[in-house]
């Protein structure tokens, strides 16, 4: 069978996953995508309806060389890349950046670390139920976040800024939960840029969790490189004297000159009681480890009714200035670091007995169970 070559070529954008450039190339030449999809790519085993692409085949139909389409296409790249650096969900980026691509909307597979478009002013992730373009105009303390997380990125590398982040705006997300008396300026801010980005009386329309991200964004991004250094992990695991020294810094960062740190209730004096001596936290969920669709498909995928309804609950009761922080809590954008949160009540210790049996307190402990890719922790 000859080699399919399609009269017009058009280039992949960066990190676009391959079914969303093979339906841009379906929709320029009027066909229908699953049919180019067929002739594009071979069975992954014998008797068996699920396809992967063949790079070479891709390379022939569209006359570009291999090697230029997986520098755009991370699925094509051989070796694999290292996917915990990439989030497990697809996800449209700045639709700025993506117009000059024709034939459709372009989905892409971004890193942890790309939260806002700094050249367009877009914010860009985590993805959410629903997709809204949310303009930073008005905000540019969230673009100067994303650079600064950047940079904690060079110094620290990836691993070490995922675990980071993700604490920090898990531990932004509990204290805007708090009440005013419990924090300081920086929840009048959170309140402020959630009034912008979701104005008031219009919830129902413009409320999305992400959103609530990027209201958190900059105060996380300056709490994580606190997080990521060495040397403030040090501090906060010393002396009573160096324990201070943290405090300080955080009550700094936090504009909250009256910050006294808590045995309960307190997520940072947690953070640096129990999770600051444990090695930094991988992803729990990696897109390579997913099974290729059986028929490769451009949306989110299909969400359990549940997450539904704590959305559009989420939406009808939103108040900035009321518990704005647990909707973002509960997201399954911080699955890791809510499960690491969790974890001593997932797997208590055995006790011994008088008698060298152990006691069994399955039924004592609260049930817990790891929420799906599609599912809030709040339902």
């Amino acid at each position: 069978m000859a080699s399919l070559r399609l009269p017009t070529s058009v280039p992949p954008a960066r990190h676009e996953v391959t079914a969303s450039y093979v339906a841009r190339l379906a929709c320029l030449h009027g066909m229908d995508f699953h049919l180019l999809w067929e002739q594009l790519t071979r069975p992954v085993a014998p008797r068996t309806t699920v396809r992967t692409i063949v790079p070479d085949k891709l390379s022939a139909a569209t006359g570009r060389p291999l090697q230029h389409l997986a520098g755009a296409l991370p699925e094509l790249r051989t070796p694999a890349p290292d996917w915990k650096l990439f989030r497990h969900e697809h996800q449209p980026g700045c639709h700025h950046c993506t117009a000059r691509h024709p034939g459709g909307p372009v989905i892409q597979l971004l890193p942890h670390h790309r939260y806002v478009c700094t050249r367009h002013r877009i914010w860009i992730g985590p993805p959410d139920v629903v997709e809204l373009t949310t303009s930073l105009d008005a905000l540019p303390e969230v673009v100067h976040a994303q650079r600064r997380h950047l940079r904690i990125l060079q110094r620290h590398g990836w691993a070490i800024t995922y675990d980071a982040v993700l604490t920090a705006i898990l531990i932004c997300g509990q204290l805007w939960s708090l009440p005013e008396k419990e924090n300081g300026d920086a929840w009048h801010d959170w309140i402020r840029r959630a009034d912008l980005l979701i104005p008031p009386g219009t919830s129902e329309s413009t409320f999305s969790v992400s959103r609530l991200c990027a209201a958190v964004y900059p105060e996380a991004v300056a709490l994580a490189s606190l997080l990521a250094s060495s040397y403030w992990k040090r501090q906060a695991q010393g002396s009573p004297l160096d324990r201070d020294q943290f405090d300080a810094e955080v009550a700094r960062l936090l504009r909250h000159p009256n910050y006294r740190r808590h045995r309960y209730h307190d997520p940072i004096s947690h953070w640096a009681d129990v999770n600051s001596r444990k090695p930094p936290l991988a992803p729990i969920r990696v897109h390579g480890d997913k099974r290729p669709p059986r028929a490769p498909h451009l949306h989110q995928p299909s969400l359990h009714s549940a997450t539904r309804r704590a959305q559009q609950r989420h939406a009808r009761t939103f108040d900035p200035a009321h518990r704005a922080g647990e909707a973002l809590i509960s997201h399954r954008h911080l699955a890791t670091v809510f499960r690491r949160a969790w974890s001593p009540f997932r797997a208590p210790p055995p006790r011994s007995r008088p008698d060298g049996d152990h006691y069994d307190f399955s039924n004592s402990w609260p049930s817990y169970r790891a929420p799906r890719d599609s599912e809030d922790f709040a339902t």
